[in-house]
């Protein structure tokens, strides 16, 4: 299934979504195209609309990620990696990904200033809904899950227009109820199902978010 946008795909799981329109919900996008997402859920429930911050670190040469650090702080391993497979990584790029970490959340830091665009108290005794523009591997969900893991929330509920088979499992794992469009075996990449991938910059999409957070308190 290909999107002639963002937009378009998002009005789509919003019809999904339909049932938890008169539930108090708030949506949590997990990316910048995520939040072009989760701006038309969001509108259709009429719910509040926040951005989990997540930088991705990578290992080197490879396009794997080792996971994603928040705006917490906290630092989630890729749940697809064995623990032999981790330990390897571990003793080869230790180095390297502790000065990765720190350039990572300095960065989170840097974008969010002094305000912030996500605490517990906006997710607490709520139904989450996380929300992706697609996902491969799942490592941000992994770092979601963490984030939310200490917070008591109602229900957790995670939409994506397309993703690929590995990443649906590891949902069907993380989340009570999940909204797939459709699962790819042979995942090409996030914006390859979409004819539109004009995203704003991560600088613009935070002030957006934080001016949509003021207006609601």
């Amino acid at each position: 299934m290909y999107f002639e946008s963002r937009e378009e795909a998002g009005r789509k799981i919003a019809e999904l979504v339909n049932k938890y329109r008169y539930d108090d919900c708030i949506v949590v996008a997990l990316s910048d195209g995520a939040v072009i997402v989760g701006e038309q859920i969001a509108s259709y429930l009429h719910c509040l609309l926040t951005m989990l911050l997540i930088e991705e670190i990578d290992v080197p040469g490879e396009g794997v990620s080792f996971g994603g650090i928040s705006s917490s702080g906290n630092f989630t391993y890729n749940g697809c990696f064995s623990s032999g497979e981790l330990e390897e990584y571990l003793g080869e790029y230790h180095g390297y990904l502790d000065q990765q970490k720190r350039e990572a959340f300095s960065k989170i830091n840097r974008l969010l200033g002094d305000g912030g665009i996500i605490d517990n108290d906006m997710l607490r005794d709520r139904i989450v809904i996380l929300v992706s523009d697609g996902l491969n591997t799942g490592s941000s969900l992994d770092v979601a899950a963490d984030f939310v893991k200490p917070i008591r929330i109602k229900k957790l509920v995670i939409v994506t227009p397309t993703a690929s088979v590995s990443a649906v499992d590891k949902m069907h794992i993380i989340a009570d109820e999940l909204f797939v469009l459709d699962v790819k075996s042979n995942f090409m990449g996030v914006d390859h199902y979409y004819n539109q991938n004009i995203i704003p910059s991560h600088e613009d999409t935070i002030a957006k978010i934080n001016k949509i957070i003021l207006n609601w308190k």
